[in-house]
């Protein structure tokens, strides 16, 4: 019987405030690489997931999905300060695995080359492996599990998430569309906009500062003539392209 967690686990706490920024995967759909090392096949799956029950469920999904792999060996880096971080070798050595596998996405630079930018979080990486009959030792078995991660990072657009104050404004429905496309020629970002009953809402993010704030207003006064009212939601993260 597998143990639910290796000793090459880990969990981080990174204090109580919150990042102003950090990077996740750009796609909400899985992405999938495969290499081949001394005819072992390892094959990564990495996905957005926003929750530790959500990074469980994939890591299930894989070893039901690779029934006769003789590992899977996981990774996942969670919140915005990346204050969840667990590794599982799931029977490999302990420590070959999860923690090279752990530290490939600690480590992945979403701008290359840019200072803290080393940020990914939100993330669950699996490798299964189907066992080619030669051994390749602890540095072996580290070398190409962290590989394996890192290259299918090369393959993962990232986006920056930030944490925006967010405003709804209501909006008549024949005149939501034009407010709309206004607000975002001027670099307003409009997160979404809802049509029920007799008006339309749009809801605008801009950063979390009086500046920004002000600048909203101002943009709104002058879209609407005036006529529209912004109405403070509180703030949540968002994807920035």
């Amino acid at each position: 019987m597998r143990r639910e967690e290796s000793e090459g686990t880990q969990l981080h706490e990174r204090g109580p405030s919150a990042a102003p920024s950090y990077g996740v995967l750009a796609a909400r759909t899985p992405i999938d690489h495969e290499i081949e090392i001394r005819r072992s096949r390892f094959i990564c799956r990495l996905e957005r997931v926003e929750s530790e029950e959500q990074a469980r469920q994939v890591i299930a999904d894989r070893r039901s999905a690779h029934r006769l792999a003789r590992h899977h060996c996981s990774a996942f880096v969670l919140g915005d300060r990346r204050g969840i971080q667990r590794s599982n070798d799931d029977g490999e050595p302990s420590g070959t695995a999860g923690v090279p596998m752990l530290e490939a996405l600690v480590l992945h630079e979403r701008v290359r080359g840019e200072v803290d930018s080393a940020d990914l979080s939100d993330v669950v990486a699996v490798v299964t492996r189907y066992f080619g009959g030669v051994l390749l030792g602890a540095g072996g078995l580290v070398r190409a599990y962290s590989e394996s991660v890192s290259s299918t990072l090369q393959l993962a657009l990232l986006a920056k998430r930030e944490s925006r104050a967010i405003f709804g404004l209501e909006a008549p429905h024949a005149t939501a569309g034009r407010w709309e496309n206004e607000l975002r020629t001027r670099g307003v970002l409009v997160t979404g906009t809802e049509y029920a009953g007799s008006t339309a809402l749009l809801s605008l993010a801009v950063p979390d500062s009086a500046d920004a704030r002000r600048g909203l207003a101002s943009e709104v006064a002058s879209i609407t003539a005036g006529e529209g009212t912004l109405v403070p939601l509180g703030t949540e993260w968002v994807d920035l392209s």
